[in-house]
């Protein structure tokens, strides 16, 4: 029972459940037919400010374009006036002109209705649009209206008619069938079945999971549907569900939980759209039935894009394995290289000390061959100062025999084996 208090006498009485929903239902009409009646009025002088302003410029035109064709008629006539003053010497003239101005003057009458009629067209056809734009407009109001309360009407008689289980598997269907609708559209490669899986002791509602070109699962979640009807004695919460949906999300190695709730009907927290739960258990949400399918999406392109990442990973990965054999390559080819060039230098500095050793004893041979040379010189200086002086000095037999030559005044014209003999005898070449 409800308790009401009149506003005027301040008596509290009491009313059952059926009134006070006539007594709501009857204000809501009253308040509703209040603002469509209001809406009306508003857009009946909307349309009659339209029409006022659409025929003040239609006319303020029409007169624009009048007096400036007044002016050309008046300038055509005052035309005719100054012909009809030059042509009074000659009638054929003067019938000519006449002829002429009337012309023009019925051509510029005839230009003059024409305009007036097409202002008058367009004036029509301006106003012709601007009813088929209110009509449109108050069509569509009308039927958004409608339509909203058709499902107002829908709801209300779902709730009034089903039973718990009876509205939860109809929320199912709903999910279902939403997501049906674009399979075919935007889930190709997906996985979106019921959970019939009871090994464990329990299960969710349903599973989805998609996978990419090469059959890589990207993305997976398990779904919970929830919801009671009016007539419900224990109203359930939201959060009655979240330890259980977690458990079902790991035993069937789902990445994310997301709970579709109509509980808490009034609840300004979970009407608000997508609800990161997350804060309790990690990667859950809650939504409303009309967030179904937008959480999919969500969810959906942010793992695309995590695979993707982790796409680009894998090759940077492999970029930088490339990389680190390439470095030991390069290492491994300096080590060697390395290793060549200590040996090669080795066998080099004992290649240079055996030069050396060479040169040094080509040097001790250069010092003997130089040695010798000096002795040799010595020896033929030695040649070069011998003399028969030298050679008689200590030999008075040879120093006799000289002398007797040279006291005959014979030549030293003498034969060399004799001279050699001398030379023998004398020791000189021990010398």
């Amino acid at each position: 029972m409800n308790e009401i208090k009149c506003p005027k006498c301040g008596q509290v009485f009491q009313v059952d459940e059926n009134g006070y929903a006539a007594m709501i239902k009857q204000v809501r009409d009253k308040e509703f037919a209040k603002d469509i009646k209001a809406r009306e009025e508003q857009l009946l002088r909307e349309k009659q400010n339209d029409i006022e302003i659409a025929k003040l410029a239609a006319e303020k035109e029409f007169n624009a374009k009048l007096n400036e064709k007044e002016k050309e008629l008046a300038l055509k006539e005052q035309a005719i006036i100054e012909l009809q003053g030059k042509v009074t010497a000659a009638d054929k003239e003067k019938e000519l002109a006449v002829s002429e101005a009337v012309k023009n003057a019925q051509e510029l009458l005839a230009e003059k209705e024409k305009a007036i009629t097409k202002l008058q067209g367009e004036q029509e056809i301006a106003q012709k649009e601007k009813e088929l734009e209110e009509n449109h407009l108050k069509e569509e109001y009308e039927r958004k209206l409608k339509e909203k309360q058709a499902d107002i009407d829908y709801y209300k008689d779902l709730k009034a008619r089903q039973s718990v289980k009876i509205w939860g598997e109809s929320l199912e269907q709903h999910c279902e069938i939403e997501f049906n609708k674009l399979r075919a559209l935007g889930f190709q490669n997906a996985y979106f079945e019921k959970d019939n899986d009871i090994k464990t002791g329990s299960k969710g509602d349903y599973i989805f999971r998609d996978y990419d070109e090469s059959g890589t699962e990207f993305i997976s979640i398990m779904f919970e549907m929830k919801n009671e009807g009016e007539t419900t004695a224990t109203k359930k919460k939201n959060e009655d569900f979240f330890k259980e949906l977690n458990k079902d999300r790991n035993e069937k190695k789902c990445e994310y939980a997301v709970l579709v709730s109509m509980l808490e009907s009034d609840n300004e927290f979970y009407n608000s759209g997508i609800v990161d739960v997350s804060h309790k258990y990690p990667k859950m949400y809650v939504v409303r039935p009309q967030f179904f399918i937008p959480i999919i999406t969500l969810l959906r392109n942010s793992s695309l894009k995590v695979l993707e990442y982790k796409k680009e990973l894998m090759v940077m990965k492999e970029q930088n394995l490339d990389i680190t054999h390439f470095e030991d390559d390069l290492n491994d080819f300096k080590e060697k290289f390395a290793n060549n060039y200590r040996l090669a230098s080795e066998r080099f500095k004992k290649a240079i000390d055996e030069i050396d050793k060479t040169i040094d004893h080509l040097q001790k041979i250069k010092d003997a061959l130089l040695g010798s040379e000096n002795n040799l010189r010595l020896a033929n200086n030695k040649a070069e100062d011998l003399t028969i002086k030298k050679l008689t000095k200590n030999n008075p037999t040879m120093a006799a025999k000289f002398k007797e030559l040279k006291e005959n005044k014979t030549t030293m014209n003498v034969a060399p084996d004799l001279f050699k003999n001398l030379l023998d005898r004398s020791g000189a070449n021990r010398l």
